[in-house]
Parts: structure tokens; sequence; C-alpha cells
């Protein structure tokens, strides 16, 4: 690995600055590059499970920050124990759970948003971390350190310091724009998740109180019932079948009636489908773009306030 030379000049980006002893030339150089190698991977991963072409990632651009920087976390923080295959397994589970537990509780609460949800794996933690999921980690932090980082280190060392540089800076500017972007964008995406998790409920309540079935516990197990509507689905699939799921039992239901209480009925439904409708159209072209570019990347992405519903629950 080519070390950078001590420099007396001030460069913008720092790259005579060092952690663990490694500079910051080559810590950006392979946190980018392992940030599109995680989205190569959960790309291909999640298209392959979804049986459609899947853009993973936060950003628009071709990259999973998180995989960068956890698994530049988990080089720094393990290379002292690299040598001992029992304590480099034991800390690549534990580092990078803990990193994946701290982003999906700052991302709940700075977007109000839960993006992955682990409650269907077993011996999870408020679905946010699984057991599986973490001994995996320690799989793939013993495969970083004696397969990615070598190969990632011969990429780096095929271009100059001068290049890496540029290509650096040019990622960067990129990277930030595209964050900024979508950062916005993703802030927009609780508040509209949680209006169409309210008009749902109000659905579900006003169907209830029809006294079309006695209990709301009743109305969902019916409504579980129904093709298509599945739980841990694409988000976006979840909610339209919910609220089909709850308009065809409605609807089945309001046959047996006649008159006005009927055509009462029809309307308050037709109403509040057309009010999910609109929440979900709401914002600009870009934002909604990326709304569903989100909700199709993250298939488990609920709002925060039905996320915690549903850790109460279970």
């Amino acid at each position: 690995m080519r070390v950078l030379a001590p420099c007396r000049e001030r460069h913008f980006f720092m790259w005579e600055f060092t952690i663990g002893g490694i500079d910051l030339y080559h810590i950006l150089n392979w946190l980018f590059i392992y940030s599109f190698l995680g989205w190569v991977w959960e790309s291909c991963y999640v298209s392959v499970k979804e049986k459609r072409l899947v853009n993973r990632g936060f950003v628009t651009g071709p990259v999973c920050t998180i995989y960068g920087f956890g698994a530049v976390s988990v080089y720094l923080i393990l290379k002292p124990v690299s040598g001992n295959l029992f304590w480099l397994y034991l800390g690549g589970v534990i580092v990078p759970t803990i990193l994946e537990y701290a982003t999906a509780v700052l991302m709940e609460r700075i977007f109000h948003t839960s993006w992955w949800d682990y409650s269907r794996n077993r011996f999870n933690f408020q679905g946010r971390i699984c057991l599986g999921a973490s001994l995996g980690w320690g799989i793939f932090s013993i495969i970083l350190f004696y397969g990615f980082q070598p190969a990632v280190d011969r990429i780096v060392d095929l271009y100059s310091v001068s290049v890496g540089k540029l290509l650096v800076g040019t990622a960067s500017f990129i990277y930030a724009a595209d964050f900024g972007m979508s950062f916005m964008n993703a802030m927009r995406i609780g508040e509209k998740l949680h209006h169409m998790d309210a008009v749902i409920d109000e659905l579900s309540e006003y169907i209830q109180s029809t006294r079309l079935f006695r209990t709301t516990e009743e109305l969902r197990e019916r409504l579980e019932g129904y093709p298509g509507f599945e739980r841990g689905t694409e988000l976006r699939r979840r909610l339209e079948a919910r609220i089909d799921a709850i308009a065809a039992f409605g609807g089945a239901e309001i046959k047996e009636l006649h008159g006005e209480h009927k055509a009462q009925i029809e309307e308050r439904i037709s109403l509040l489908r057309s009010r999910y409708e609109e929440i979900r159209n709401r914002g600009s072209r870009f934002a909604n773009r990326f709304a569903d570019r989100a909700m199709n990347a993250y298939p488990h992405m609920k709002s925060r306030a039905q996320a915690l519903r549903d850790r109460r629950k279970k």
C-alpha cells in the first residue's frame, strides 16, 4: 500500500491527516470503493429477491454509504486484532451490529421513517438488528481483511496519487450534491407515510363503525386472508393492497345493504381512497420519484409511528 509522504502545504482535504496510522487519502478511496461494492451487492441481492431491478441505497447514485463507512470503520477498529481469527470474528459481529443499530435509530429520529425491519427474523431486537445478520457481519469481517482489503489496496495502487485526489474530490462533490437532495426528499417521506397510514386507519375505523364487522380484530383477520395483502412486501403495494382489501370486503358487505346507507358508505370509502392517492402523489415530480425509488429499494420501509406501533404489538 502506497503511503503519502509528509507535506508542509495545507491541502483542502488535509491528505496528510491519519487515522489509526492510515492517511486520509487511502481512507477516502476505500470509502468510495466499498460504498460502490456495497451498492452492487445490495442491488443484486434485492433485485433477485424481488424479481425486479432495484437501485438500492439512500442516495440516487451507485453507492451504499453505510457499507463504505462500515467497512472502513471495521478495518480501522479491528486492525489490531486482525491476526487472531476468534477476536476478529467476535469484533466483526459486535462493531457492525452497533453501527447498524445506531444508523437505524438515527434515520428514524431524523426522517421519522423506519427503513428496514428484521421483525420477521428470529432473535431480533426492535426490528433494527437481528442475530442472523450479526453473525453474518462476523464472517464478512474476516472476508474483508483477507479478501477484499488486499484487492481494494491493489485497485488504489493502479492510479497515481494525483489522479486519486482528483477522483475522490470529484466523487465527494457529486456525492454531497446527491446526498443533499436525497436528504431533503427523505425528510418528506416520513410525513407522507404518516398521512397515508392515517387515511388507512381512518378507513379501517369507519368500516368498523358501519358494523359490517363486529371488531377490529375480525376486520384484520379477514384482511390478512385477502389475496395480495401481505405484511413485509414492498410498501406501496402493501398500502395499496390494504386499501383495496378494505374496500373490496366493504363492497362485498355493502351489496347486501340498500338505499341511502349503502350510498353513504360507498361515498365515504371513495373519498378516503381519493385522499390516499392525493397524499401519495403530493409534492414535486422529482420528490415523488425519489420516494418511489426509496420505497422500492427498501421493501420494509414504514413511518416511524407505524414501526413503533408494530413493535408494541409484538
